[in-house]
């Protein structure tokens, strides 16, 4: 069997004395593992960087095989963001979610656009001009796999004004007056969340964001198949969190 395809590196593990096991999201085959025979050479090492995007042909004698990658670099964004702080605590952040929640092998090509688009944002932009951006791929993460938020009107009164909270167990939006007796348990809205609302955000309101994305993630794909958050998509929160108590 075989194809070939566009691809972004998420991870590569040291497999005998030269080869790795290299994980990738491709664009039409979704998130998948092969065997890189010298992927772990120091040639090898340069463009298997997470977050490069590479094009890359897949081999194996049976489908359920892990089969062997041909690798091409066709975008090297790595050492763009290995020399700044946040973009690569986005980078890992990136990696660790799309390995954690994305079924191997299911094809999720808006997932693969969305992560291409981010990482160019990621390796050029500050974490301020991203962010945002962030937290709508992980809302699209959300939606291809069949658990899309509702944020477009009140789930108590379907009034499309002055969304302010979403219900942590339902993923819909509130208002300010249908939350207010319960606020203490209702998830903070971004408004930069709401096309209609859309202005620059606060460090407040990517923290908000950010909070309201793990939250679901956590609560819908990785609690049920016994996973936790990943810590790297942690760390991204904890300089959301530092970013607003500098403000």
């Amino acid at each position: 069997m075989e194809w070939s395809d566009d691809a972004i590196v998420l991870s590569l593990r040291v497999h005998g004395e030269a080869s790795g096991i290299l994980e990738v999201l491709t664009r039409s085959h979704g998130r998948h593992l092969g065997l890189v025979r010298g992927g772990s050479s120091s040639k090898g090492r340069a463009v298997l960087q997470p977050g490069n995007r590479v094009k890359l042909t897949w081999r194996a004698r049976l489908s359920e095989h892990l089969g062997n990658f041909t690798v091409e670099l066709a975008r090297s964004r790595a050492s763009d963001m290995f020399e700044e702080r946040a973009a690569l605590i986005g980078l890992n952040a990136l990696s660790a979610i799309a390995a954690a929640v994305l079924p191997e092998r299911e094809p999720h090509e808006a997932a693969y656009e969305g992560a291409d688009a981010l990482l160019e944002m990621v390796a050029a932009h500050e974490f301020a001009d991203w962010a945002p951006l962030f937290v709508r791929w992980e809302i699209g993460l959300l939606n291809e796999l069949g658990f899309g938020l509702d944020l477009a009107r009140c789930a108590a009164t379907g009034t499309a004004d002055d969304l302010i909270y979403v219900s942590p167990r339902t993923g819909r939006a509130v208002s300010r007056e249908a939350g207010e007796p319960y606020r203490g348990r209702l998830l903070d809205l971004p408004s930069f969340l709401l096309g209609r609302q859309a202005g620059e955000a606060t460090a407040g309101d990517l923290l908000a964001g950010l909070q309201l994305t793990a939250h679901f993630l956590e609560q819908w794909v990785l609690t049920p198949h016994d996973r936790s958050m990943p810590e790297a998509r942690i760390r991204l929160t904890d300089l959301a969190a530092r970013a607003a108590e500098s403000q």
